[in-house]
């Protein structure tokens, strides 16, 4: 019984996937890179670096002699190396471009939702001071209540005065 369970594959564990011939890449790793070739190739040293290997091989290949010519035929290596650097250049520039674009996505949509939560408590807190008008409208205030002891003061005073005639009379 032993040998059977070995033998089979066990339905409690997952399958072990065979090797493909697929190679697996880091997207996060070949975003950045590509990002720094796209930084670099859109740079004014890249430009440089460029202008001068061109302007040295268009020199080299028409002023030196015919044995000593990189490019046998006229400048048709140059325009394969250019043309090769442009085809390598243009799907790093669009793999950066995309990346920047989810970046901005991103922060776009967590704008969006600071904007909400910022007009959902403005919302809140206007509608809190509108109920405390409400509430302090029915609430007395102090000179409210002043002016009610001054008027009852005068009515005690004149009750007192009315029984003090009153007793005197009597007297």
């Amino acid at each position: 019984m032993a040998r059977n369970e070995r033998r089979g594959p066990r339905l409690d564990q997952p399958l072990e996937r065979g090797r493909s011939l697929r190679p697996t890449v880091d997207s996060e790793t070949a975003g950045r890179v590509s990002e720094r070739v796209a930084r670099f190739l859109g740079s004014w040293r890249f430009l440089g670096y460029m202008t001068f290997v061109i302007a040295a091989w268009l020199l080299w290949n028409t002023v030196a002699p015919q044995h000593l010519r990189v490019d046998g035929f006229p400048f048709l290596f140059l325009t394969l190396a250019l043309s090769l650097q442009a085809s390598y250049a243009a799907p790093l520039i669009l793999l950066a471009q995309n990346r920047q674009a989810d970046r901005d996505r991103v922060q776009f949509q967590e704008d969006r939702e600071r904007t909400e939560r910022l007009l959902a408590d403005s919302d809140y807190l206007t509608r809190e001071i509108a109920s405390l008008r409400l509430a302090l409208g029915e609430v007395a205030t102090r000179d409210y209540l002043r002016g009610e002891l001054r008027d009852l003061l005068e009515e005690f005073k004149e009750l007192l005065e009315t029984e003090t005639k009153d007793d005197q009379e009597t007297s």
